[in-house]
């Protein structure tokens, strides 16, 4: 733990609070329709007070400048006169000033300097992520939520239009003179969240988090850049049997829950605001539940992030409630889970649990329902755990998709599960709406394509990261027929005895590589090298082992029964030079396997 990480981010009587490079601020508290009414704000004059200091410890020229240039009995107010002046340049010109206050000559005397000041200023409140929110009033049978959104997404364009005024009023007053080049940056908030309190079925051992509000809307100034601490996650989720009722004590007007549809699960997501770069971009992963899947229920998941009171020796846990059935997970407070990694495997390795628990294979991969040109259609599983291959063989087949495929449908991209149905077969559901990729991965110029949609984190280091919505919930939820499922082989060398895509002819032998799970570790976690995996799958699998090794024996059995084509795809991203082609040879592959099947669909 960190200095800059501490108690009250953002208590009720504060309307905004600054925290590890973050702007959190109830704008409902704070609202500002004039330029006159931002630079008096509070929150003005915290960034104001912050830019100060900065260039001050710097010692910049222009913080020199202002100290040479500032009357003497105003210097030590030097937050107090700079937003006079700013509010003057808001509304006269600079010669017009000077004319009213003959205080603020010497400062204007060299436009230059002030305007650097200014630019730095602007920049210093952009480089912050900023994030405001406002709480929905309670709900009643008269209430049309419908209004409440459309005020919040007006209030929230307003927000950035009134930054943007005050900044050219400010900066055209001082010069005189109009710039040639207007640009539309995200001047106000990256991203907003309406929040609303929802009366839920809460057991009475967690009464203490009942006010913590809900996410009912989220709106983002795409692309939006996020800087966490941590690029990778490290460790298991490891399942403890005493879920005491102190582990969850937490300050509810420091949290906020994301409401989550995994699949056909409702997760309550809960995090403490100092992570809630994390929590938000839950919005591009999971669909937002309804009020309808709130009210009145309980979910099937909980999980905690960024909890100060449990004192086990892991960071990450997770624990059955056995009076409510609901699974819980809990992630220990500290900068070394601030990576997104956390937010999304935690809830998914609960999920997994669940599925096992409803008699159902969960699976770590990827899954699409695709139709080629000469009307073969297949629903292809490919399995693998992190940095196997599966979403980049995914991703090479969308690249192809104009050459080859008529229709595309993307069912999950990193978790799902099986389930059989009498008219289906073997049906796969998923569960996510979007995807954690890899940007390394990704072919040459597809995160700039999709950059107007995407959540970018840490793009200038190891394992940068894109979460990007890839499909729609009711894809996710329908259940697509299975026809090929294939073991994500990222390691092996393709050649005359090693086929780029080679089928078992039974279903031992397909069981024992899928349960070796082994593949090479490309340090998207904290493992390197050749790693074995049980079923390639660590959330909820190893976990659960003894009901895992059951239903999957039964369901590759039953795979081999129906017909369904089980093997290996040779992806090869794991070798040196291979990172684009190995994927896109194995798109192409898979291609021809699907022109030979009969019409699926």
């Amino acid at each position: 733990m960190v200095s800059d990480f501490h108690d009250g981010a953002l208590a009720q009587t504060k309307p905004y609070a600054i925290t590890r490079g973050k702007v959190i601020f109830d704008f409902s508290l704070m609202y500002c329709d004039t330029p006159s009414k931002l630079l008096q704000s509070e929150l003005f004059t915290k960034i104001l007070k912050g830019f100060i200091k900065r260039i001050e410890n710097k010692q910049s020229r222009v913080f020199t400048f202002l100290t040479e240039n500032v009357p003497l009995r105003r210097r030590e107010l030097l937050t107090k006169f700079m937003t006079d002046l700013f509010r003057l340049l808001a509304s006269h010109t600079a010669a017009e000033i000077i004319v009213m206050n003959s205080q603020y000559y010497d400062v204007l005397s060299d436009k230059e300097y002030l305007l650097e000041f200014i630019e730095e200023l602007y920049n210093y409140w952009r480089r912050h992520e900023r994030y405001m929110y406002i709480e929905a009033p309670k709900r009643s049978h008269y209430t049309q939520q419908s209004i409440h959104h459309a005020q919040f997404i007006k209030l929230h364009v307003e927000l950035k239009t009134i930054v943007l005024e005050t900044y050219r009023h400010v900066r055209e007053n001082l010069l005189g003179i109009n710039p040639r080049v207007y640009r539309q940056l995200p001047a106000g908030a990256n991203m907003g969240i309406l929040l609303e309190k929802i009366d839920w079925r809460c057991p009475d051992s967690l009464r203490f988090i009942k006010d913590v509000p809900f996410i009912r809307l989220t709106i983002m100034e795409s692309p939006l850049i996020l800087y966490p601490k941590m690029n990778k996650r490290k460790g298991s989720f490891k399942e403890i049997f005493d879920l005491r009722e102190d582990m969850l004590l937490l300050i509810p007007e420091q949290w906020i829950c994301y409401p989550a549809k995994i699949g056909t699960l409702t997760a309550f997501i809960y995090f403490h605001r100092d992570f809630i770069s994390q929590g938000l971009s839950l919005c591009n992963l999971f669909e937002i539940a309804e009020y309808e899947d709130i009210e009145d229920k309980s979910p099937d998941i909980m999980l905690f992030v960024g909890l100060k009171n449990i004192e086990f020796s892991d960071q990450t846990v997770f624990c059955e409630d056995k009076k409510t059935g609901i699974l819980i997970g809990m992630i220990r407070y500290g900068e070394d889970i601030d990576y997104f990694g956390y937010f999304k495997k935690m809830p998914l390795t609960l999920h997994n649990i669940a599925m096992l628990q409803r008699g159902r294979l969960p699976l770590h991969g990827a899954m699409t329902s695709l139709t080629v040109k000469s009307g073969a259609t297949a629903g292809v599983v490919i399995v693998g755990d992190s940095g196997a291959g599966k979403s980049e063989t995914l991703e090479a087949l969308r690249t192809l998709a104009d050459e080859h495929i008529r229709d595309l449908k993307f069912i999950f991209d990193d978790m799902g599960s099986l389930n059989f149905d009498d008219e289906k077969g073997i049906a796969g559901y998923g569960t996510e709406i979007g995807a954690f990729v890899r940007l390394d991965d990704l072919q040459p110029g597809y995160a700039y394509e999709e950059i107007d949609r995407s959540i970018f984190m840490n793009p200038d280091k190891t394992n940068a990261r894109l979460i990007i919505p890839i499909t729609t919930y009711y894809h996710i939820t329908r259940g697509y027929k299975v026809n090929i499922v294939l073991y994500a082989n990222n390691y092996e060398p393709v050649d005359e005895t090693h086929p780029v895509v080679e089928f078992f002819t039974s279903a031992e032998d397909a069981i024992t590589v899928f349960r070796s799970g082994a593949r090479y570790a490309k340090g998207t976690t904290d493992e390197k090298g050749i790693v074995n995996t049980y079923f390639a799958n660590p959330f909820g699998a190893p976990q659960r082992r003894a009901m895992h090794e059951e239903i999957a024996i039964a369901y590759f059995n039953k795979m081999f029964e129906l017909g369904i084509k089980v093997g290996q795809i040779r992806t090869r991203l794991g070798i040196e030079g291979f990172e684009q082609e190995g994927p896109r040879m194995a798109a192409i592959e898979l291609f021809e396997v699907i022109r030979g099947l009969k019409n699926t669909a």
